[in-house]
């Protein structure tokens, strides 16, 4: 499966005016921007690639499901080398059962990132396991693979 193409279709969405609560504060606002000067073909670990420093913890639930094929994309460029995945899986659980990301997403959404975690954890154990994401995945999996 091309699985960034197949996110493109699955999260197909208009892109936001803005992708956090920008005028909260200066870090709102700075993230808000750092989202704002890129689109899904160009972020990359530059942008997202600091878990210190990650602008997705602010982002509004419409800015992530814009860039999901980003972070599909990067999850699958990098997972030999400075992985996103353990970031993206972070953003995926949220807060577990409670995950306002999930809970926003439609079913053909949810289906989908079961599906791709699901592949990842069937495609890259030994990855998973060297980046000490392995329970994690299994955790996000259960999530996003509940009725």
């Amino acid at each position: 499966m091309d699985w960034v193409k197949e996110a493109r279709h699955v999260f197909k969405a208009d892109r936001p005016d803005h992708f956090t609560n920008y005028m909260h504060c200066e870090e709102c606002a700075e993230h808000d921007n750092t989202l704002s000067q890129s689109d899904i073909d160009a972020i990359g670990l530059d942008e997202l690639g600091n878990p210190g420093w990650d602008p997705i913890c602010f982002c509004t639930n419409e800015g992530k499901k814009y860039y999901m094929p980003a972070f599909i994309r990067l999850s699958l460029e990098t997972i030999y080398g400075e992985s996103y995945l353990g970031q993206f899986l972070f953003h995926l659980e949220g807060n577990g059962e409670d995950n306002e990301l999930y809970a926003s997403c439609s079913r053909q959404q949810r289906e989908f990132i079961a599906s791709f975690v699901e592949h990842m954890i069937n495609s890259y154990p030994k990855e998973l396991e060297s980046g000490c994401h392995a329970d994690e995945a299994l955790r996000v999996h259960q999530i996003w693979s509940k009725e």
